[in-house]
């Protein structure tokens, strides 16, 4: 199969909102920040994603606020452009093509964009303001207020100086004590001739009178116990704001040496620090992709992405109820991540201890997590310890509260093996609950879900069923057939197939030397097959025969089947990229190859079910059309596989969505924009019977001037209201004269030849009136004569 260009590899959301430091606006309703390639502009009252700014072709890494409108965004990129963004609209104005020479070393460069009126700009004018400057954006900063002239420095950690536009200082890395003088950050004062650099031993240096070369001078503050992260003064000069992997923000004053205040447990290590332009409002980002942020210095909204820490341990898993990704998140906590609201549902704490941010510490980490078919429960194992002298590890099993709508703790075994597990999966057989674990004690064992409850605690209880074993081997893995009518356990080079009724071992399956490290079976139509991969091979084996099929010899990182197809996929390695084949298990012609999919090797994968399936007919894409593939790379990005189509879709569907500049994208505002829609379509669908009625000019004209006519040349307001209401008293007068007509069609109808009098004689002729005295006898019926009432009581 050739491989198709039309469907490419793209983020699929979880990019790192922490990569660089984001910006609040000047009135401090909106947060921006860059997102993988995109710039994402956040409400920070609602919490929700207002704008996705898309243009950029690489990693964003750094945003920016247009001095000259402040509803103007600047963004850079990788890609080697810069754009202007009106981020109220979400729209593009200018990109500017910035061609910087390769240097072998980073250099600070100043861009002049060119003024014109051209969408697309080349900018040619550069010049190098600094070179061999750190790669660190925290290490950059530049002055502003009284600074002589444009005060750009940074700080070099390798050789422990600051540099100047004109001249530079050293600082000994170390000294007899000791310390670690090294430039981590550096922060700018915004009115005074002061400079702050954070160091590696969590010291805070500030530094003065640096215009008069030797003369300079500096004072030292220290707090933190390890290395300070980031550095930012309020826009008035009277606080200094730093933090690190304390998770703490420190507020320093600067005119009170031993005055500080601090914001405890932030959740994670803090990397960029960033102040509106009030100084009303802070921002702190975290190491665990986390932007918090504070008003009056207390938490008042949190924006969580797709936690990522250095592996994931786990599978990655779909929860069936909230289609939510669930995978490691922060340290011995679960998360649930909407991929298609691209935002964190919740976290579940798992381990129930507090993280101590200490390096070299061995704390309990979730190393194994399974979900059953219909996300009742959910099984976790926590360890803590590599060696077997000190290993701890425990098996939490969690039952779904519907009322919470949360899993919570129902059943804790604190020595489920004697050795570490290696995988667990649960049956999908519907009629009983079953987990299996295999560990590296050479057993495996079968716990199940107990039909009484507990007496006491009125709660379901699980018990060990089934130890199994194979000649003395170690098991590397299991999984359950489509229907969980047959178990397979892997013990080294050889397949057992065991039945789950009667844990008989029914046959062995053999392949060529090797430990067998991933297994999976068929679904639907090729449920009859057996997949498995070793270091060197890809194997595949016929149930019904009990032989190999066929084999292959590729390096299988990651194989995993489509649930809802006969589709898998399996991604190799090779040449230090990684790539992409799809087939199925009858035929090992492949249906999809694409290679260097990525860089290094893919982590994990999992086939996302979709919500609505595309109807794609070419061939090379109809495995795209019930499913779509996930997976996780080394560099701990979530990519996807889309197709040109389904990318179309999404720009269509993304315009529907444009939000009105003063409201955020709520999901209420959505749900009331989608309203307003169907009522204009219920509006225009049924002929309207206004157009049927009469409509009288006059009133017409009068709103015409009171609404479109500008104001400045308005008549006098009391000559408009006299209009107005004039048009409304003729309204009500055709209104009375439609009563009066119908009215009359009704006495016409009483006084046919059928109508009968019931007062009066029986011979005698009912009084005949013209049309004008029944219309002025329907005039005086209807005129009120309450105020006799009011002169007779008096």
């Amino acid at each position: 199969m050739v491989e198709q260009t039309d469907i490419r590899v793209v983020r699929c959301g979880g990019s790192k909102i922490c990569f660089s430091t984001p910006i609040l606006t000047n009135d401090s309703r909106f947060l921006i920040c860059a997102s993988g390639d995109s710039v994402k502009v956040f409400s920070t009252r609602t919490e929700e994603c207002v704008h996705v700014l898309h243009g950029h072709a690489n990693q964003v890494t750094g945003v920016a606020l247009n001095p000259a409108n402040h509803l103007q965004v600047y963004s850079c990129s990788l890609d080697g452009t810069v754009r202007l963004w009106d981020f109220i609209d979400g729209i593009l104005i200018k990109v500017g093509l910035c061609l910087c020479a390769c240097a072998e070393h980073f250099q600070l460069v100043a861009v002049r964009l060119p003024s014109a009126l051209e969408q697309e700009l080349e900018a040619r004018e550069l010049s190098a303001v600094l070179s061999d400057v750190s790669p660190v954006p925290a290490c950059t900063a530049f002055g502003q207020g009284v600074s002589p002239a444009p005060l750009a420095l940074s700080a070099e950690p390798q050789f422990s100086c600051l540099i100047f536009v004109c001249f530079r200082f050293k600082l000994k890395a170390t000294d007899k004590k000791g310390a670690r003088n090294a430039f981590t950050c550096v922060a700018c004062h915004p009115k005074d001739d002061c400079i702050a650099t954070g160091h590696q031993d969590g010291k805070i240096r500030l530094w003065r009178n640096f215009n008069q070369k030797k003369e300079y001078t500096y004072s030292t503050q220290h707090w933190h116990h390890n290395a300070v992260s980031a550095l930012c003064f309020s826009p008035e000069g009277m606080h200094l704001l730093s933090g690190g992997v304390e998770s703490v923000l420190v507020q320093w004053h600067c005119k009170e040496v031993n005055k500080k205040n601090f914001l405890p447990r932030l959740g994670g290590a803090i990397a960029h620090i960033c102040v509106s332009p009030d100084g009303q409002m802070y921002s702190t980002s975290h190491t665990n992709n986390k932007i918090t942020i504070i008003s009056s210095f207390r938490v008042s909204a949190v924006i969580q992405g797709l936690v990522k820490g250095g592996s994931v341990q786990t599978d990655l898993m779909i929860d069936p109820r909230t289609k939510a990704l669930v995978l490691n998140g922060k340290p011995g906590h679960l998360q649930f991540y909407s991929l298609e609201r691209d935002k964190q549902l919740y976290s579940l704490d798992i381990v129930q201890q507090e993280y101590i941010y200490q390096a070299g510490l061995d704390q309990f980490e979730v190393v194994k997590a399974a979900l059953d078919g219909t996300a009742s429960w959910l099984a976790t194992v926590e360890q803590r310890g590599s060696k077997i002298s000190s290993l701890e590890f425990s098996l939490k099993l969690w039952s779904f509260n519907e009322k919470a709508q949360s899993f919570e703790l129902n059943t804790t075994i604190t020595a489920p093996h004697q050795n570490m597990i290696t995988a667990m999966c649960f049956s999908p057989a519907m009629d009983t609950t079953m987990l299996v674990t295999v560990a590296k004690d050479d057993q495996f064992k079968v716990w199940l879900l107990g039909s009484d409850l507990d007496e006491q605690k009125k709660q379901a209880s699980w018990s060990c069923e089934h130890l199994g074993s194979y000649h003395g081997l170690q098991p590397t893995n299991c999984c359950f057939s489509g229907d969980g009518s047959l178990l397979a356990v892997s013990f080294a080079e050889v397949v057992t197939l065991w039945s789950p009724d009667t844990w008989e071992l029914l046959t062995t399956l053999c392949q060529p030397p090797g430990t067998i490290e991933d297994l999976c079976f068929g679904r639907l139509s090729c449920s009859k097959y057996l997949l498995g991969t070793t270091t060197k091979n890809l194997l595949c084996w016929n149930l019904l025969t009990c032989a190999l099929e066929w084999s292959t010899s590729m390096d299988v990182c990651v194989l995993r089947t489509d649930p809802l197809s006969e589709n898998v996929a399996a991604f190799c390695h090779n040449s230090g990229k990684t790539d992409l084949f799809v087939f199925r298990p009858s035929e090992p012609r492949p249906l999809f190859t694409q290679k260097a999919v990525c860089v290094g090797r893919v982590q994990r994968c999992i086939f996302v079910p979709r919500e609505d399936p595309l109807d794609s007919c070419d061939e090379w894409s109809q495995w795209l059309n019930r499913s779509r593939l996930h997976f996780l790379t080394e560099q701990m990005e979530l990519l996807t596989f889309s197709t040109r189509a389904e990318d179309e879709r999404i720009l269509n569907s993304r315009k529907e969505l444009l939000v009105d500049d003063s409201v955020a994208m709520t999901p209420f505002y959505l749900l009331l924009g989608k309203h307003r829609q169907q009522q204009q379509e219920k509006q225009t669908s049924v002929p309207s019977q206004a157009a049927d009625r009469a409509q009288l000019p006059q009133g017409c004209v009068a709103i015409r001037e009171l609404l479109h006519t500008p104001a400045h040349v308005l008549p006098p307001a009391s000559f408009l209201c006299s209009v107005f209401l004039n048009s409304l008293l003729i309204s009500n007068t055709v209104d009375s004269e439609k009563e009066e007509v119908d009215s009359e069609e009704e006495m016409e109808m009483n006084n046919g030849p059928q109508g009968v009098r019931t007062q009066g004689s029986v011979g005698e002729a009912p009084p005949s009136l013209s049309r004008a005295e029944e219309k002025e006898l329907r005039r005086l019926r209807k005129t009120d004569f309450s105020w006799v009432t009011s002169l007779t009581s008096s």
